[in-house]
């Protein structure tokens, strides 16, 4: 139960959000993809709000920390997506917006990079400091404060790097259920968080695979914070450490590294990040 009413709630209010943004649907919202076709951002935003209301009905820590990530990943998401200048879109990846930063350039990626991190710093926190209250023996200060860093990097990180991929209709979907889907049947303190993520996912996939709807900025994000409180929030160091490590591979291997050429050039990879799109028979 305390895994199924978030993957409920998640679907639930990502359907109703997604209908409640197609009757406000705003111009802004349009923007052009892969394909050249228009497509509505308003799946982001339903995408943002099911998560967040999924994420809000796990456990108590979980839910403070991923509701602090998720909000603040979607709406800052939601900024860099809404507001984002023209002469802003040169400036791309971690290094495009930290280099504009170092040379007085403020960009609305930078501002969303240095808000999901502080946010994420409070949710890394928040999961360090229960596990803390946890154990019989509570570690050190030094300890305990390690934790809360790297437990904020992974939150994050993985922000960063699902929306890192999505430059293909479902791409990103598919990565956060196969991610979410194992942590969800684990259990433990974030399971009700992976669950919300699952709900979301799933809910969102059909318009988003139908080319009608993206998850932009907003949706990624959210749903990227999510996955990282969920994978933060594992009683196993190990695994948090591991993860953070293949998260921190992933993002500097993308500054040199296409995705979508990787993928393309693996059949298994191909074939599954195809599937379900417009284009899957080609």
């Amino acid at each position: 139960m305390s895994r199924l009413l978030p993957a409920i709630n998640g679907a639930v209010w990502t359907i109703g959000a997604s209908a409640a943004a197609r009757a406000a649907q705003r111009e802004s919202w349009i923007r052009t993809n892969f394909r050249g076709s228009d497509v509505s951002l308003s799946g982001g935003i339903a995408t943002a709000a099911g998560t967040l209301a999924g994420t809000l009905t796990a456990g108590p820590r979980a839910a403070i920390a991923g509701g602090v990530a998720v909000a603040a990943a979607g709406g800052l998401g939601a900024l860099d997506d809404l507001t984002e200048r023209p002469d802003d879109r040169s400036t791309k990846g971690l290094r495009g917006h930290l280099s504009a930063l170092a040379h007085g350039k403020v960009t609305t990626g930078a501002v969303k990079l240095v808000g999901i991190s502080a946010a994420s710093m409070i949710a890394g926190a928040v999961l360090a400091d229960g596990r803390r209250r946890r154990t019989l023996a509570p570690p050190s200060r030094s300890a305990t404060a390690f934790d809360a860093v790297t437990s904020g990097a992974l939150v994050a990180g993985t922000a960063n790097l699902l929306n890192l991929l999505d430059l293909r209709p479902g791409r990103a979907l598919k990565a956060s259920l196969l991610l979410a889907a194992p942590l969800a049947l684990a259990g433990g303190e974030g399971g009700p968080v992976a669950a919300a993520v699952v709900g979301a996912s799933v809910a969102a996939a059909p318009t988003d695979l139908a080319e009608t709807t993206m998850l932009g900025d907003t949706g990624a994000n959210a749903l990227g914070a999510a996955l990282g409180v969920s994978l933060a929030a594992n009683r196993h160091p190990a695994l948090r450490l591991g993860a953070l490590a293949v998260v921190v591979a992933a993002t500097v291997a993308s500054e040199k590294v296409s995705f979508s050429r990787v993928i393309d050039a693996t059949p298994a990879l191909a074939f599954l990040d195809r599937l379900g799109r417009l284009d899957a028979g080609h």
